[in-house]
């Protein structure tokens, strides 16, 4: 794999895609119940913004910093925004940092991750941390290994790199699996809209599974 988000960490996908995760998280939280939250990609959790990598690109100029800029937001962005800025100046949270961050005493999350750098990170972060459970493992095999949880409710939140040609059939045949195994789990699945005949595909496939309130943004 030699997709790495640091070089674009922050940029607008993120924000857009981060905000969005929020929301989800705060609506699972209106309930006393427990919940699990899957991430099938998860990254590193932090990424430095003045490392050599982010600052080849300064993506995030045009996200984060630009957001965070701005004085009139939706009040909807409060919580994430929150939590942006408890981490140290020129870093910015990944998918399972914002998660822990919000996760009551009862809830937990299972994070995935097969870059063999990354996940040194990433169980460096979560080290000793007893809610969150981090495994060197593919992202979809993943799915059959840790689903359903015990939680009756919960998130799996996918993002893949999309450095395969097939990855959208890989997702298609993932959440196939994924929604048998565990039918009261809520599923994200982010991706990129560069080739506008492979994404109207995808969405077809998706069609095709016949899942309940299936949204397309």
């Amino acid at each position: 794999m030699n997709y790495r988000h640091i070089y674009h960490a922050g940029n607008f996908g993120d924000v857009f895609k981060h905000a969005i995760l929020t929301l989800l998280i705060q609506n699972l939280l209106r309930k006393d119940t427990s919940f699990c939250y899957l991430d099938t990609h998860a990254g590193i959790g932090v990424y430095n913004l003045l490392s050599t990598a982010a600052q080849k690109t300064k993506e995030y100029e045009s996200g984060i910093v630009k957001l965070l800029k701005c004085e009139n937001y939706p009040k909807e962005l409060d919580t994430y925004l929150g939590i942006v800025k408890k981490l140290h100046e020129g870093y910015y949270p990944g998918s399972p940092y914002i998660v822990r961050s919000l996760l009551r005493p009862i809830d937990r999350m299972i994070l995935l991750e097969l870059h063999d750098d990354d996940i040194i990170t990433l169980k460096q972060q979560f080290w000793n941390d007893k809610q969150v459970a981090v495994h060197h493992y593919d992202g979809y095999q993943g799915l059959k290994a840790f689903l359903p949880p015990k939680e009756h409710r919960g998130l799996v939140f996918m993002d893949p790199p999309f450095e395969q040609p097939n990855e959208f059939d890989q997702i298609i045949v993932a959440l196939k699996m994924a929604t048998k195994r565990w039918a009261t789990g809520i599923y994200a699945v982010w991706y990129p809209i560069k080739d506008l005949k492979a994404v109207n595909k995808f969405k077809n496939d998706l069609n095709s599974l016949a899942l309940k309130n299936l949204n397309h943004f």
